[in-house]
């Protein structure tokens, strides 16, 4: 009866990729090529092949010239794939093209991307942000063009159709879907501005990790907070942020924030769909950049998650919170690597920089006291007394300030000894003018 069900499974796609490039400098690398194995893995697909091919002359059709296009489809049919990728970036009528040609579904790399997003998306805002994403990417592709989304099939990506949602073809129609996911999404914003104003009033810093996707953030995640979110080596592990408690040496609880992974060349209909969720790093007060420094595509990656902040930072007219980083894997190094690296990480002056393993836990405890000393780079330490009639100010130091001593005197009044920011002590004084000496 068993071995009945199991024969009645549906099979595993079966992948065929090729990475276009077109210039040498466009030349994939092998982190690249690991890179989109590791994609097209994480959406469950079997990889039949991967392989780089130059491009020398643009074929407007195809965007692949007609040689390669003939070794594809050749290929395709040798391996058995029912799912043809080509890592770069296509325009409907080329993805159309190419699907008339191979005779098989075509994704491109945004769309690839998407589709993983779908099946990790857990939460209703991931969900929301996904199909924006999605819906944005599509519109054009929608109108006559693949005809198979018209069957009714199920599924949270869209290699499965259109599913539950049964995608409308009508552009006015996935117009209103589009106003009304906005609209849900604009809500998100403000649920999380209510979160983010309590956090503060609470005094609680926030952090945040960031960094490229597979970078092993999540690990790093669980190993600061005793959390289980899921964390596997596999590219977007985990979609939806989550916040969890984290406890620092001598300041006490703060917020962790595990945020969404960059990649190369992300897609803009992700960042537009994802930014009520990657504006979570921006409102921190600290980002830990979380680096795979055993790859050798390093480098690389920390710029393409340094040119998504910034942009970010740009769009929505706030300030990039200040940045340290945590080199990772310094577990999957060699011996006399991983001492360079974390003398190297010692010696770092411009970004503070610790060398750690999520992995083992070696160097984190380094790492709280450099987010601790971080925290309080810019703070004050102030003393002072305060009457019993002002018990609106001391409420004030407690809810906006880190108050570190406590004591009351013979007489009614409460000795503080209180810890602000510049922005918090100006605050303070404006105030309540004449509770602290003019020197602060």
């Amino acid at each position: 009866m068993t071995e009945k069900f199991v024969d009645r499974l549906p099979a595993p796609e079966i992948a065929g990729v090729v990475i276009p490039w077109f210039t040498p400098a466009d030349r994939p690398t092998p982190d690249r090529l690991r890179e989109t194995s590791g994609l097209v893995e994480a959406l469950g697909c079997q990889l039949g092949f991967v392989r780089p091919d130059q491009v020398r002359k643009v074929n407007p059709s195809f965007l692949l010239s007609g040689g390669i296009v003939d070794r594809m489809a050749a290929d395709l049919e040798a391996e058995h794939c029912t799912l043809a990728v080509i890592d770069g970036a296509l325009t409907p009528v080329q993805q159309r093209n190419l699907e008339k040609r191979l005779g098989m579904k075509v994704i491109d790399r945004t769309g690839l991307i998407l589709e993983i997003f779908g099946l990790r998306a857990r939460t209703k805002e991931g969900r929301l942000q996904v199909e924006l994403a999605r819906i944005l990417y599509e519109r054009s592709r929608l109108v006559r063009t693949w005809t198979h989304l018209e069957r009714q099939r199920g599924g949270s990506g869209f290699l499965s159709g259109p599913g539950e949602s049964q995608l409308e073809a009508d552009r006015r129609m996935l117009d209103d879907k589009i106003i009304r996911l906005r609209r849900d999404l604009d809500e998100v914003k403000r649920t999380r501005a209510v979160q983010r104003a309590g956090r503060r009033r609470s005094g609680t810093p926030v952090v945040a990790l960031v960094g490229y996707t597979n970078s092993g953030k999540s690990t790093l995640f669980n190993r600061l907070t005793g959390a289980d979110v899921f964390a596997r080596d596999m590219p977007f592990a985990t979609l939806d942020p989550t916040i969890r408690k984290l406890q620092l040496p001598s300041l006490g609880e703060a917020a962790l924030i595990d945020t969404v992974g960059f990649i190369s060349d992300l897609p803009t209909h992700l960042i537009d769909s994802f930014q009520a969720t990657l504006e979570e790093s921006l409102q921190a007060d600290l980002l830990v950049h979380v680096r795979d420094r055993s790859s050798a595509a390093d480098t690389e990656q920390a710029s393409d998650v340094m040119t998504v902040l910034e942009r970010l930072e740009k769009e929505s007219g706030m300030t990039l919170p200040p940045v340290i980083e945590a080199w990772n894997k310094i577990d999957a190094m060699l011996p006399e690597r991983s001492e360079s690296m974390k003398t190297l990480a010692a010696s770092e002056t411009e970004v503070p920089a610790v060398a750690v393993s999520a992995l083992t836990g070696e160097g984190v405890e380094a790492l709280l006291r450099l987010i601790e000393k971080s925290l309080l780079h810019g703070q004050q330490e102030i003393e002072l007394v305060l009457a019993p009639e002002a018990g609106r100010a001391r409420a004030w130091l407690h809810q906006n300030g880190d108050v570190t001593g406590e004591r009351t005197e013979d007489n009614g009044a409460a000795h503080l000894v209180v810890r602000l920011s510049a922005e918090r002590l100006g605050q303070f004084r404006a105030e309540f003018p004449g509770l602290l000496p003019a020197a602060g």
